[in-house]
């Protein structure tokens, strides 16, 4: 390793610099997650957080009070009141809000909510170029706020009502709220993320990447901490350290929660057996796999596949 890239912060620099910052915590989405959700800004508290890669779902969030800094991928945004933003599945995100007040909406839809009878609004949100980090923030006018948000009730109502064809309804809502944003086409000015966020991001980039479980001859080649920092190019204990102030944890543990996450995964959304998932985890053997999962859950892994059955889609 290249000693000379490693970055050289002294202690009392870098405490101060932690502190200044609030624990933003590593997020993953539940696994039985269903495939649409909805919620409103006032009663559902947005935290400071951090969602890596394979969110698998698209989330879109409009601000009509407070505001925030997001983070998506290496682009940095200060958002406030009539903004809406469009957040990729692929993306590394992060959320930090700067006000106690608070107002709007966001949705998360996963690509299976379409099925085949809306495969058309799929390849919209495909294609959408909102999508794309250094686009992913749209100004709107007063009218175009006033209007997406009742896009966003809409959809809330028909999401907690019991209409058959609510799913149609809601749909033609998402629309209308795309094709607003897209008239309104005023990207939010942007900046580069720190040097610091850069090392994070790219730890929970390299993280992500090792996890690759897509069918039953595949293993996770997990990496040790020294190894992520050396693919870095900086100091593990400067690594370590960085990433702790910044999420309140160590590097060792977002692996392991990491790994409990695909575990968990596995179990809810395949019929693979406990011995293939132990195997393409990379653990010894299947003992050793439900001893680790026992002591972050409480509960064997069978148990937990029965207790966490996926929701519906709708």
């Amino acid at each position: 390793m290249d000693n000379s890239s490693i970055p050289r912060m002294e202690l009392e620099t870098f405490a101060a610099e932690g502190y200044k910052t609030p624990l933003q915590h590593v997020e993953h989405y539940p696994v039985n997650s269903r495939y649409f959700v909805i919620e409103n800004r006032d009663q559902y508290p947005v935290k400071d957080y951090i969602s890596p890669h394979r969110r698998q779902f698209y989330k879109i969030f409009h601000m009509t009070a407070g505001t925030g800094i997001l983070t998506i991928g290496l682009h940095k945004y200060e958002m406030g009141p009539g903004q809406i933003a469009f957040l990729h599945p692929d993306e590394i995100m992060s959320w930090q809000t700067t006000s106690a007040e608070t107002g709007g909406h966001f949705c998360l839809v996963h690509p299976s909510y379409f099925d085949r009878d809306a495969e058309h609004v799929l390849n919209l949100l495909r294609q959408y170029p909102f999508f794309e980090t250094d686009k992913a923030v749209i100004q709107l006018t007063q009218a175009q706020s006033l209007a997406i948000n009742g896009y966003y009730e809409h959809m809330y109502r028909e999401d907690r009502g019991n209409n058959e064809d609510k799913k149609q309804a809601i749909l033609l809502q998402l629309q209308l709220l795309l094709l607003e944003s897209q008239r309104a086409g005023k990207n939010l000015a942007r900046t580069a993320v720190t040097e610091g966020f850069g090392h994070i991001y790219r730890f929970l980039s390299l993280l992500e990447s090792s996890f690759q479980v897509q069918d039953r001859n595949a293993m996770v080649k997990l990496k040790t901490a020294t190894e992520f920092a050396d693919q870095l190019h900086v100091h593990p204990n400067y690594l370590n350290s960085l990433v702790r102030n910044h999420t309140g944890k160590t590097l060792r543990e977002h692996i392991q929660d990491r790994l409990l996450h695909e575990a968990k995964s596995l179990l809810v959304q395949t019929d693979w057996g406990i011995n293939e998932i132990s195997d393409g985890l990379g653990f010894s053997g299947q003992a050793a796999f439900t001893s680790f999962f026992r002591k972050k859950e409480n509960v064997s892994p069978s148990a937990f596949r029965k207790s966490a059955l996926p929701l519906s889609h709708l």
